[in-house]
């Protein structure tokens, strides 16, 4: 006789990106989903506002289509919300060096040519296939620019590029659980540029390619992607404001979820997709020594000033955006320059832009008041983008206490203890940017992933 298949009742935590892609999944193989969610609404940082003529995020402005799981989910969605892939200017972007832009190199003849790299290093890039790989897979990410690229191509490349995606720090990441790509290179095929060569080459399927690395968004605003996740899971599916949740075990093999009075159980399994800093209150069950090892990942805190002008009298913006090498000691970490790549973002004619603050290094920046804060913003923008006057017709300032988590030292630790956690606590599964990846594709990956191991038991 055939064995009758058991629908497992589902908890997620959590109604970010990773939690509704996670609960999209498993409504969608019909599992019996429960989608639990602290605020009032859906979406985590992902917020679209429209201002004045302005479409303008509170969180994430972009994603990078770095897994076909997030061009699948958006072609499965395209009937809801239309992927919007950012023009051809997104792919220059600019460094700030001694007073002025710089194109970043995107090849190894830019890189020999450019004025951001010292001579020596320039010979070090052309040398860097014959250097033998590293051994100590826990190095820092600062260390293994050095040894294979030079001190100005940590400082002019990939110390502003960590500040871009991390708000980091290049001295604390480890590449093997920040970088995972780019670590892979070096173990892999021996060098950056020989792997990048060689990945070029391989041939790949048609799935594969639909990881373009493109940037992207959704027409109108992320938070219409988030719109199409709930209605796709269904409204009734999903309890906000539960901002005293927590997950307790009910039996050896089942969970209950408490918010307040208010009790849910018969859970045969949990997805928690919150902040480390989180777990320890939201499972009061779990050794608080093994949550402990998850909380010590550091945060960067960010500030996002976002500025809109009716009308730009600046430089012209063709390119993504600019980042500042922390070397340069400016108050700003970049700037982005979403109207000159995504559609309708500002009035014709105007410009919209994102600029960041704060960061690992700089942490007081995003503690300043608002009016010290739009003052330094206003000195930096008109110095870097040639204003003669700082009056823009939007200004909103977003503060984030924990804006990216930090992969450093500290990841072999906590991903030790996410799996002993799991182990000893069949059913539960800690997802989210703890771990594997802070992009929204990475989410977007993970929360398909762990559905579909959900499902196949």
């Amino acid at each position: 006789m055939k064995k009758k298949r058991v629908t497992p009742k589902v908890a997620v935590v959590g109604a970010g990106l990773t939690g509704l892609t996670t609960a999209y999944y498993l409504k969608k193989a019909g599992a019996d989903i429960h989608l639990f969610e602290r605020e009032n609404r859906a979406g985590g940082v992902i917020h679209t506002l429209r201002e004045n003529g302005f479409t303008f995020e509170t969180g994430p402005n972009t994603g990078v289509l770095s897994h076909p799981e997030a061009m699948e989910l958006l072609e499965e969605l395209s009937g809801r919300c239309r992927l919007e892939i950012a023009n051809q200017e997104a792919k220059f972007r600019w460094i700030w060096k001694e007073g002025r832009w710089h194109a970043l190199p995107s090849g190894v003849m830019q890189g020999v040519t450019t004025p951001l790299f010292s001579f020596t290093d320039k010979l070090r890039i052309l040398l860097e296939p014959f250097r033998p790989k590293g051994k100590n897979p826990e190095e820092r990410l600062s260390e293994l620019v050095k040894r294979r690229l030079g001190k100005s191509f940590l400082d002019y490349a990939v110390d502003p590029f960590i500040l871009g995606i991390y708000a980091g720090d290049p001295a604390w990441l480890v590449p093997k659980y920040a970088l995972p790509k780019l670590y892979n290179l070096e173990q892999n095929y021996g060098s950056f540029i020989r792997g990048t060569l060689r990945k070029r080459s391989e041939p790949k399927t048609d799935r594969d390619k639909k990881a373009t690395r493109e940037i992207f968004s959704v027409e109108g605003g992320l938070e219409n992607l988030i719109h199409a996740l709930v209605a796709e899971i269904g409204e009734e599916h999903i309890r906000l404001n539960c901002s005293s949740l927590t997950v307790e075990k009910e039996s050896p093999v089942s969970f209950r979820l408490v918010n307040e009075d208010k009790v849910y159980g018969g859970f045969d399994k949990v997805v928690t997709t919150t902040g480390g800093y989180e777990l320890e209150k939201l499972l009061p069950f779990v050794n608080p020594e093994l949550t402990g090892h998850i909380n010590r990942m550091q945060y960067a805190r960010v500030a996002q000033i976002t500025l809109g002008f009716r009308r730009w009298d600046g430089i012209p913006l063709k390119a993504f955006g600019g980042l500042v090498p922390f070397r340069e000691q400016r108050d700003i970490l970049g700037v982005l320059f979403l109207s000159s790549f995504l559609k309708n973002r500002a009035p014709e004619g105007g410009a919209l832009l994102s600029v960041f603050a704060g960061g690992l290094r700089k942490p007081e920046m995003a503690l300043l008041s608002d009016s010290e804060l739009q003052e330094k913003v206003a000195r930096e923008i008109k110095t870097m983008m040639g204003l003669k006057e700082f009056a823009p017709d939007l200004l909103r300032i977003q503060r984030y206490e924990h804006a990216i988590p930090q992969y450093g030292p500290e990841s072999a630790e906590k991903l030790a203890a996410i799996a002993r956690i799991e182990a000893e606590t069949p059913g539960l599964i800690l997802a989210g940017n703890i771990r594997e990846g802070i992009g929204m594709a990475d989410r977007i990956r993970q929360g398909r992933i762990i559905a579909e191991q959900i499902i196949s038991g």
